[in-house]
Parts: structure tokens; C-alpha cells; sequence
């Protein structure tokens, strides 16, 4: 099984790369020991978004279905915990509500995803029916504000957004700071294996293959529509697991989350880092998300604009992703260092030719 952490579908592997891997999980670890609450806090809220990217690598760079609907299962999910943890009450029915509001963006996903793939949807028409959902949605939590929109005991509050809801607990104990940040961390590192098992696998292969050429593969005896949707549902739940916990995190939730500039970060960061690998994503979601919200403290308009120009210069000058191009050269490089000198042989060999 833990041959599948290395395949030909992920980038890096041996000891070297595992070794940097332990190093990262480990400077992560001991971070907030020297940093402070206000920071601790901040780089779980970075963490938090970076399900909802590695969703998307999954769908669209190993499964080639171009999603805006991300933020349309983080709404799911978000809006579902705010209302089951109101209903269910605080304490360890948190921890239900969390699982549960994952469950029920993941059965939307599996909804919409079987009428989109079993009804021949591909290509851009993917993007533009996912978006549709996504902005539907948006306008619709936007609208209602009055009292009668409420489930349970929950109110949805409309543009003013709902809260009121309790952080994930155990018992007593809130899950917040030093606790949530290794929450985040440890959950990362469980998506992260797993996606790169499942990838690397014959389930993994077979989802390749229908992003090159589905034709193919179903030539091959596969349905590829079940592979489809499985992707699309996997990507979907890490959305939701994103919406879920960043309701958790700020005990609130608001429509301005689900429309259409939340919907297009998620493509930016997939597309800078680089779709076709979870490492390059998990990377460049991070760094970004990070360069982001330190100019957003200046200016968000200025920010928002950067993200546009971060997306056109990826599409014009490095449309597999900078990360992603930035780890194959380190690698190129790293392997020709250790490859033996080659070259007087080559070039006795090349003279031997020209005297024959």
C-alpha cells in the first residue's frame, strides 16, 4: 500500500524528497511555539483552503473537469455545520455536524455530477454549469434576510450571513488556536497521502486515462462516467470539508463567500501551482494564499487584481503551472548532477564514428 506514495502520477519521490517532506511537517509542527496566537490563527485559516485546492487538482488536473463549483460545496457545507451545530447544540455534536455537513456536499455532488456526466456535459460546458449552480446559490443566500428563512432554530440572515454557531469541541474543549492549527496539519497530511495513493493506483490510472482520452478507456471496458463522478465527488468533499471548517474557525458564514470572485481563486491557485500535481498545489496554494491576504491588509482591490495577472501570465507563459515547472527543473537538475559524466565518453564515441 505505501508503494502508491510514489507513482508515475505525482511528482517527487526517494528519500531525498521525504526527507524535505519530514523537515516541512516538522518546522510546521514546532511553529507555533515561537509564534505568536494572532499568526497561529492566521496560518490555520491558510490551511484551511487548501482542501478545497487539492479537490480541484484532483478533478481538474487529474481528471480534466474544469469546476467552478468549489465554492458551491464549501456554501453546502459551510451553511450545513452553522446549521446542524445550532440545532444540534455545542459540545461533541460539532464534531457530528462537521461530518454530516461534508456528507451532504458530497450527496449535492453526487447529484449534480451524475445528471452533468451522464448527460454528456464536458469540456467548457462543465465550468459554465457549475458556475451557473454556484452563482444560483450565491443569490439565493443573499436574499434572505427576513425572519421567515430559518432552519430550526438557525437563521440564514442573507447578505449579513449566518452565525451564532459553536467552534468544533470536545466536550469542554474548543478547538481553537495551537488546537485547530494542528487539526489543520494533521488533517493536510491525511488528504495529501491519500490523494496520492488513490492517484497512484489503478483507480488513479484509469482517471488519467479518461482525461487523455475517455474514448480509449472506455474501448478498454471501463465507464468511464463512474470514474468521473467518483473524482468529481472526492473534489467536491474536500470543498465542503473546507466550507465546514472555515465556518468552525470564524463562527460565521456569509453568501460573499460562494459568489463569483471566491469561485475564481480556487482556479488561480490550481492554475499557478500546477494542476497536474498535489504537491505543486499544495505548495503554490500556500504561498499564495499567504501573498494574498498580506496585501489584502493594504489593499483588497489590489490583491484581487494581482490574482487576474498571476492567472493571464500562467495561461501566456507557463500554462502547466510555475510551481509545477519550478519542481521539474530542480528535478532535472538534481538528477543530471548525479548522473555520471557522460561527456568524454560521448565525445570518443563521436570520433571513434567519424574515423570509421
Amino acid at each position: 500500500m505505501l508503494k502508491l506514495l510514489e507513482g508515475p502520477q505525482t511528482l517527487g519521490r526517494g528519500k531525498i524528497f521525504w526527507s524535505c517532506f519530514l523537515a516541512v511537517l516538522a518546522g510546521a509542527l514546532i511553529y507555533p511555539l515561537f509564534a505568536d496566537s494572532y499568526d497561529v490563527g492566521n496560518f490555520s485559516y491558510f490551511l484551511i483552503w487548501i482542501f478545497m485546492a487539492l479537490g480541484l487538482c484532483l478533478m481538474w488536473g487529474y481528471g480534466g473537469m474544469l469546476s467552478f463549483g468549489q465554492t458551491l460545496f464549501f456554501g453546502i457545507a459551510g451553511y450545513g455545520y452553522g446549521v446542524l451545530a445550532i440545532n444540534m447544540g455545542g459540545g461533541t455534536m460539532t464534531i457530528a455536524a462537521l461530518v454530516l455537513s461534508v456528507i451532504v456536499a458530497m450527496v449535492a455532488a453526487g447529484i449534480l455530477g451524475y445528471f452533468m456526466i451522464w448527460g454528456g456535459i464536458s469540456g467548457i460546458f462543465f465550468g459554465i454549469v457549475t458556475l451557473s449552480a454556484t452563482l444560483v446559490l450565491a443569490f439565493f443566500l443573499g436574499q434572505t434576510a427576513g425572519p421567515e428563512w430559518h432552519i430550526g432554530t438557525a437563521r440564514l440572515n442573507g447578505f449579513n450571513g449566518m452565525k451564532g454557531m459553536d467552534p468544533l469541541a470536545v466536550g469542554d474543549f474548543y478547538i481553537e488556536g495551537s488546537a485547530l492549527y494542528y487539526v489543520m496539519i494533521a488533517l493536510i497530511v491525511i488528504v495529501y497521502v491519500a490523494l496520492r495513493m488513490l492517484v497512484n493506483s489503478s483507480v488513479g490510472n484509469v482517471i488519467v486515462a479518461t482525461r487523455e482520452n475517455p474514448q480509449r478507456a472506455e474501448m478498454l471496458g471501463y465507464d468511464v462516467r463512474k470514474y468521473q463522478l467518483l473524482t468529481f465527488v472526492i473534489g467536491s468533499g474536500l470543498a465542503g470539508l473546507s466550507g465546514a471548517l472555515y465556518t468552525s474557525w470564524g463562527q460565521f458564514i456569509t453568501p460573499s463567500s460562494i459568489g463569483l470572485p471566491a469561485a475564481a481563486m480556487p482556479i488561480v491557485w490550481v492554475a499557478f501551482s500546477g494542476r497536474s500535481d498535489l504537491t505543486a498545489t499544495l505548495v503554490g496554494s500556500f504561498l499564495l494564499l499567504f501573498g494574498f491576504q498580506t496585501i489584502t491588509i493594504y489593499s483588497q482591490q489590489a490583491a484581487l487584481v494581482l490574482m487576474g495577472a498571476l492567472l493571464l501570465a500562467t495561461v501566456m507563459l507557463a500554462p502547466q503551472g510555475f510551481v509545477l515547472g519550478i519542481g521539474k527543473l530542480v528535478v532535472d537538475w538534481w538528477t543530471g548532477r548525479r548522473r555520471p559524466d557522460s561527456g568524454p565518453a560521448l565525445a570518443a564515441g563521436r570520433l571513434q564514428s567519424d574515423e570509421t
